[in-house]
């Protein structure tokens, strides 16, 4: 797809967190394997969660379950466990992508609100934005909270609009995942795919992409009109 801006009328970002500010795949695969593990299960290779991660700690779980060990009980102990250890682990490894303060930096100066919407558990999503992005002003950091549909349902991502008092047409959802790209299509917002994170193009593009970015500094090529 041809990286071109977007219409004039966009003025707020929404992010993704895993994948697209953040590279957590190592505390994420090193907190699941350690559960696995400790379960006597197989473990799992770090790349192969950049397919588990993107649909909620419950999908994780699940993906990296055996498939005959997805009984009731099995999940709900493994899930327990890995909150209890990812919870330990979180920042151990994870850090913001190469160009993502610079981003953040930008926004800041051209006064454009942005927020973050993840299917990350929202204590999570909270605590590691206030660990490693603190500095910048973010409006809104929500996660998966209890009663409220994870991606790519869009009610998440309509409350954040309205957290950042933006229409859902005036967002920018950029997300690595096709979940993050449905997400965006369902809400009525720009769909831009994060290439440098956890999925490939192809997947963004099946599911909807507007456009693709293939580093931070695309993004603000993307808003261009605002600046």
């Amino acid at each position: 797809m041809t990286l071109s801006a977007c219409p004039a009328a966009l003025r707020a970002v929404i992010f993704d967190l895993d994948g697209t500010l953040l590279d957590t795949l190592d505390d994420l695969a090193g907190a699941m394997n350690r559960v696995l593990a400790q379960e006597g299960m197989p473990v799992h290779p770090v790349d192969a969660y950049r397919y588990f991660v993107g649909d909620g700690m419950e999908a994780l779980v699940r993906r990296a379950l055996p498939p005959e060990r997805l009984d009731s009980a099995t999940v709900a102990r493994a899930l327990a466990a890995m909150r209890a250890e990812y919870d330990r682990r979180c920042a151990d490894k994870t850090r913001p992508y190469p160009g993502v303060s610079e981003l953040l930096d930008a926004l800041t100066r051209r006064m454009v609100p942005f927020a973050v919407f993840s299917n990350k558990p929202h204590d999570a999503a909270v605590d590691l934005v206030g660990r490693l992005l603190g500095r910048w002003e973010f409006a809104a950091v929500v996660g998966a909270r209890p009663g409220y549909p994870v991606k790519p349902d869009p009610k998440g991502a309509l409350e954040v609009a309205g957290l950042l008092g933006a229409a859902p047409g005036e967002c920018l959802y950029l997300g690595d995942t096709g979940t993050d790209m449905r997400t965006a299509r369902a809400a009525g917002m720009r769909a831009v795919g994060a290439l440098w994170g956890f999925r490939p193009a192809a997947e963004l593009l099946e599911a909807g992409a507007h456009a693709l970015a293939a580093s931070p500094a695309d993004v603000l090529r993307l808003l261009k009109p605002l600046f």
